[in-house]
């Protein structure tokens, strides 16, 4: 009895198809890249933290995407990983729903502390006289904490609602645990899941880009008016920096969440996909922003050349 409550209580997640030969390279370079995501974004994160100079609005608010790109690698590379060596896909309903709640937590954050650095681009170039008395420390704090309120509130109803009810399937259909496949587990009715996941994504995703588009369209059009060029050179680096980075998100999170409910589209397109997004924007996000922002550019090599002649 307790062997069939155990077995009853465990999901398997879609195998890897690795070969006896791709095994531990796949481990390496799993690891390679989960501690350089780890460390690169630590940087920054550092970096931001001890120089005073940085502690500027800007900033502040790219000091939080660094901190949600380490929950989504958390929360995906240290279980394939560990499914890696062991050719265990068995992961624990507990475990499942935790790491779908982490997945869908860095996914929102990422996108809606974007939506904030283009709200703070925006007043910086559009606004600039009215820049200090606009982005007070007291409104960076607030907007800090409705971005992280917001992120955790819609995501933990997210899971609440897929976790009242009763699953009659035990295999995943993604390399790992988000709320579409575990829908796809339930055999109840899972209407209010669908109406709630719609709008919250559609509030979200329609949310964020509706600010990105005003903010760089009001930002195009001051970069065009104004007469100077270096600081219209700037700005426009700064935001191009910026938009990248969120189309890379939006763009491979729309395509997954569509995806699942397509059966048109390709598992295998569907399961790459799902694995970029927890890849590429913790990867990109730090390389793009450290090589870019030539003021926190200058201060990762000061600290990091600091740091080496301390040790010497």
């Amino acid at each position: 009895m307790d062997g069939n409550s155990s077995s009853r209580n465990l999901l398997t997640l879609e195998t890897l198809n690795l070969s006896t030969t791709h095994t531990y390279p796949a481990f390496i370079f799993g690891t390679i890249t989960y501690l350089f995501i780890v460390f690169c974004n630590l940087l920054i994160l550092i970096t931001i933290a001890v120089t005073k100079r940085l502690h500027k609005p800007m900033f502040i608010l790219l000091f939080n995407l660094p901190i949600s790109d380490m929950i989504g690698a958390t929360a995906f590379f240290p279980q394939v990983l560990l499914s890696i060596v062991t050719q265990n896909r068995v992961i624990s309903f507990p475990a499942c729903f935790t790491q779908a709640f982490l997945i869908h937590l860095y996914g929102t954050g990422n996108l809606l502390i974007l939506s904030a650095m283009a709200y703070d681009r925006y007043v910086a170039i559009c606004c600039p006289l009215r820049y200090n008395a606009i982005m007070t420390p007291h409104t960076l704090i607030r907007i800090v904490i409705l971005v992280w309120v917001l992120s955790f509130s819609f995501i933990i109803i997210v899971i609440i609602l897929t976790a009242r009810l009763k699953a009659c399937r035990t295999s995943i259909v993604d390399l790992y645990c988000n709320n579409p496949s575990l829908l796809k587990l339930i055999c109840e009715d899972i209407t209010v899941n669908n109406y709630y996941g719609f709008a919250v994504t559609f509030v979200i995703h329609a949310g964020s880009l509706s600010i990105l588009m005003y903010t760089y369209g009001q930002i195009l059009r001051t970069c065009i008016m104004t007469n100077q060029r270096d600081a219209r050179q700037k700005a426009m680096q700064t935001c191009g920096t910026h938009l990248v980075v969120f189309l890379i998100l939006q763009i491979s999170t729309d395509f997954t969440l569509i995806a699942h409910r397509l059966d048109s589209v390709s598992p295998l397109l569907r399961r790459a996909c799902g694995v970029s997004i927890l890849i590429f924007p913790p990867v990109l996000d730090p390389i793009i922003y450290g090589l870019k922002v030539k003021e926190l550019k200058q201060s990762m090599l000061m600290f990091i050349k600091r740091n080496v002649n301390a040790m010497k």
